[in-house]
């Protein structure tokens, strides 16, 4: 059986590959028995979720790391998920509502974000994730306004997830350019993928060398 669309892959930066997908559609693949045998205790949604997710993820490795498409993935001390057996390999996960998304990068640490854009945002929200650069997101339509500050958190969640801190690292902190389609943050570059997605998605990862160390 052919797999589901996937509705983006592409290779953002030199063996940084992000690909976008739909959950109800990933839902159809027949799921890896590792997978199926980490379900039994979560609720129905989060089941749909993690089995859609992880269809799309093993589709983007049989494509780029055929040999790691049967490696068994689970989560490390701080939840971030590996592939079990091959820590030199980043994988990152993403989900909200119906969007799926997944990051793989072989010999860098990576994290992706996907979200939906609220309907609205309110002002303390713009202040706490944009501080000084709020005023400017503030100025825009409502639905502008919520869909340019998804776009700035999927750069503060894709770094934390690459860093492998997540909300501990305090992603509202990371000072990002309402925007701007790349940068830096500390160690670790991202890149917005404005001109491909409709949706906001963004993904973050180290420079090339051993797993963990930026160059």
């Amino acid at each position: 059986m052919s797999p589901p669309l996937t509705l983006l892959m592409e290779e953002t930066a030199p063996g940084v590959w992000v690909a976008l997908g739909n959950r109800a559609e990933w839902l159809g693949v027949r799921p890896h028995p590792h997978e199926r045998a980490s379900t039994g205790v979560l609720p129905a949604w989060r089941t749909e979720e993690f089995l859609a997710s992880r269809a799309l993820l093993r589709h983007v490795l049989r494509i780029v790391m055929p040999e790691l498409a049967g490696a068994a993935v689970r989560n490390d001390r701080n939840g971030r998920p590996v592939l079990d057996g091959h820590p030199g390999t980043g994988i990152s996960i993403s989900h909200d509502g119906e969007a799926l998304a997944v990051a793989v990068a072989p010999h860098r640490q990576v994290g992706v974000d996907v979200q939906i854009p609220p309907d609205t945002v309110s002002d303390g929200l713009l202040r706490r994730c944009l501080r000084a650069r709020a005023p400017e997101v503030a100025a825009l339509p409502e639905s502008a306004r919520a869909t340019e500050l998804a776009w700035v958190w999927t750069v503060q969640e894709a770094c934390v997830k690459a860093e492998g801190t997540g909300l501990s690292g305090r992603p509202w902190a990371i000072d990002i350019e309402p925007a701007a389609a790349r940068g830096r943050w500390g160690d670790y570059r991202w890149i917005s993928l404005r001109t491909l997605s409709g949706t906001p998605l963004s993904c973050a990862f180290s420079g090339t060398g051993t797993y963990g160390e930026a160059v």
